[in-house]
């Protein structure tokens, strides 16, 4: 047996355990609030099989009329006014203004996972999933994978943005690649590594790429901190010179500039390219484990902080929201705000929205999400 199928294993093992700990800790439907390190369950958790189960949690708010059984993992509104909804297992779901389905895809295990969706400036989707890379035309889906030459044995997509110039840009457990519309190139971090890296599944895994205002490229890794590039240079951002935590989940660059870090275990914090300014270590914030970093159109910072609901900064102030202000879950797994100025979060237990005064049931702001 491989070392990653032993990994894999262990990583099942400890997401069961996890999960019955959520189960327990449920009363009336909603989660009390404890602080559960649930960083397996988030993290790993497409790591388990593609069978379909029953829904987890008990569901508080619309689960897309049942075509979800965990949760929506990331969502897009396209430029045409469409909902995409990228699943945890069940695949894809659209809303096109009339109908609301799950996709079908020819030639793949319908039962797959969707991590990222991104738009190109001709208005294709692209879904970085289980399955490897997957677009949308408008009228018919293509799947790029291993036979395309997309690196590695697992085909599972991380990270996915795609640049100024076009160029499709992939991090996977085997690092990252371009992909130019027909084969993918293999994009080669430095081989440094920090000391004692704490990788859930390899230190090249690549969780999240973004392009900055300056065009360079920023790598949030498994335990390798993040990695800066451009015009042919790398920097290595650590621990050692001023990372919060080199178990990086997201990253962000706001309307201003800066750089937003989320964590698995430093918690949240903003780059203005010189300092550091660490809102969870200075006792601003709650929560450990933060990621799903969104800038709205009023230029607030949304992010989940795992086990503590969500947060929102206006440009002064943190505001947390929880279940007691209305929120599905305070596990919350994805926000999008939609061309409405709606502010919607995904969770094990549902969809809901935020109107810019109080959070509802998805379906009583959309009722076709049912």
């Amino acid at each position: 047996m491989t070392k990653n199928k032993s990994n894999r294993k262990s990583i099942t093992r400890r997401l069961i355990l996890i999960l019955l700990i959520f189960q327990i800790t449920y009363s009336n439907g909603q989660l009390k609030e404890i602080p559960v390190n649930s960083t397996t369950e988030n993290r790993i958790d497409s790591q388990s099989n593609n069978s379909y189960r029953s829904t987890i949690f008990p569901q508080i708010h619309t689960n897309l009329n049942g075509m979800v059984t965990e949760f929506v993992r990331t969502m897009h509104q396209d430029n045409k006014g469409n909902y995409w909804f990228g699943t945890n297992g069940d695949g894809i779901i659209r809303y096109d203004g009339k109908i609301l389905e799950k996709m079908t895809i020819a030639g793949i295990n319908q039962r797959f996972r969707v991590l990222e969706i991104v738009e190109d400036k001709a208005g294709n989707l692209w879904f970085g999933t289980s399955e490897g890379l997957i677009k949308y035309d408008g009228n018919e889906f293509t799947t790029f994978s291993k036979k395309e030459g997309l690196p590695g044995e697992d085909e599972e997509i991380w990270g996915l943005t795609i640049d100024k110039n076009g160029l499709i840009w992939i991090g996977s457990i085997e690092g990252v690649s371009h992909f130019d519309g027909e084969k993918f190139i293999p994009f080669y971090l430095p081989d440094s590594i920090v000391e004692n890296p704490k990788s859930m599944l390899s230190h090249k895994l690549v969780f999240k790429i973004i392009e900055d205002r300056n065009g360079t490229m920023w790598f949030a890794t498994d335990g390798n901190g993040i990695f800066k590039y451009n015009n042919g240079k790398f920097a290595h951002l650590t621990t050692q010179n001023g990372l919060v935590d080199n178990n990086t989940a997201d990253i962000l660059e706001d309307g201003q500039g800066n750089i937003w870090i989320g964590t698995f275990y430093g918690g949240v914090s903003k780059f203005d390219g010189k300092t550091y300014t660490n809102f969870t270590k200075d006792g601003i914030i709650a929560g450990a484990e933060t990621y799903n970093l969104y800038e709205d159109s009023q230029r607030n910072i949304w992010f989940t902080a795992e086990g503590y609901g969500v947060y929102r900064y206006d440009g002064k102030s943190f505001k947390q929201y929880t279940t007691e202000n209305g929120l599905t879950s305070n596990v919350t797994q994805s926000i999008l705000e939609d061309k409405k100025g709606q502010v919607w979060f995904g969770s094990w237990q549902g969809l809901c929205i935020f109107d810019g005064e109080k959070f509802v049931n998805a379906k009583d702001k959309e009722a076709w999400t049912k």
